[in-house]
């Protein structure tokens, strides 16, 4: 067979070693930022921590979780991915449905395709919707978080190759026994589709967790900051004014490991999150793929 040929277990070995590498490559720098995070101010400064902590201390984590204004980003940012997430699952649920469907069951389904694609491949530009945002009056709420982002093109075509890889028997039982579209969907639908929301539930919690370019855009005050525009301000624009460190706080806390320890508490829900989705995600992936 294929596979116990010396070819393929060249190709095997090699691939292992290359995924490792990589791996290690994404593994590192996180690990580097967690043993800053538990390193003296001395170490820190002085740039000598690479991967274990030196003089261990726990000075920056104290720090961080009585900074009111990192927690109260934190809050915005956990509401932001949950509601975020919620929306996003239900637009895509019940955009995905009909574009499943053949065009002799939705004629219109070949138009509304190419509206969802097309504004995938172009858009207005930020300007234009900077403006469209303003003249909604959506600047400075929460709303601003959520809702421009509450269509996403490419879960929508996720989801919709799932459904298409659902025996179309199930839908024509459901409907002889009188179920409506609705029913079909959530009581037939909804319960066999788990790998695919698991997929496109977690493309969009790490797109909300994530994202910090329309907070800073959006939201004019900084209290009002999701966790991920909060560390931006402070590591990428070196604003430390929301860090309420008095001089003699200073002076016994480093900058580098309060970032540190913000960083990877930041990352830290996605990393726990992950692993539980794991296999709903690649059986997600690889049955929309498959049976698309």
């Amino acid at each position: 067979m294929y596979h116990k040929s010396k070819s393929y277990r060249v190709f095997n070995v090699v691939n292992t070693i290359f995924l490792i590498f990589l791996s290690v490559l994404c593994i590192v720098p996180l690990v580097h930022v967690l043993a800053v995070s538990f390193s003296s101010k001395a170490a820190a400064d002085a740039n000598i921590v690479s991967l274990i902590p030196i003089d261990f201390s726990l000075e920056a984590y104290k720090k961080t979780i009585n900074n009111p204004a990192f927690l109260r980003s934190i809050m915005i940012s956990v509401a932001r991915t949950i509601v975020g997430t919620l929306i996003t699952l239900v637009i895509t649920f019940l955009a995905a449905y009909p574009l499943s469907k053949e065009n002799s069951a939705f004629r219109s389904r070949t138009l509304y395709s190419w509206i969802f694609v097309f504004s995938m491949v172009f858009n207005g530009g930020l300007v234009p919707f900077y403006e469209v945002i303003q003249s909604l009056h959506l600047m400075n709420t929460f709303w601003v978080l959520v809702l421009p982002s509450a269509v996403n093109t490419f879960l929508v075509i996720l989801m919709l190759n799932f459904f298409r890889g659902i025996p179309k028997e199930l839908e024509e039982a459901s409907l002889m026994d009188g179920a409506g579209h609705f029913r079909t969907l959530f009581s037939v639908y909804l319960p066999i589709s788990l790998p695919s929301i698991a997929t496109i539930s977690l493309f969009s919690m790490v797109f909300h967790w994530n994202s910090w370019f329309d907070g800073l855009l959006y939201i004019n005050n900084a209290k009002d900051f999701p966790l991920a525009t909060f560390l931006q301000t402070i590591i990428i624009q070196r604003d430390m004014s929301s860090m309420s460190m008095n001089p003699q706080e200073m002076e016994l806390i480093s900058q580098t490991t309060v970032k540190s320890a913000q960083i990877f508490i930041g990352a830290a829900p996605i990393l726990i999150v992950y692993p539980f989705l794991q296999k709903y995600f690649v059986k997600g992936m690889t049955v929309g793929s498959v049976k698309g």
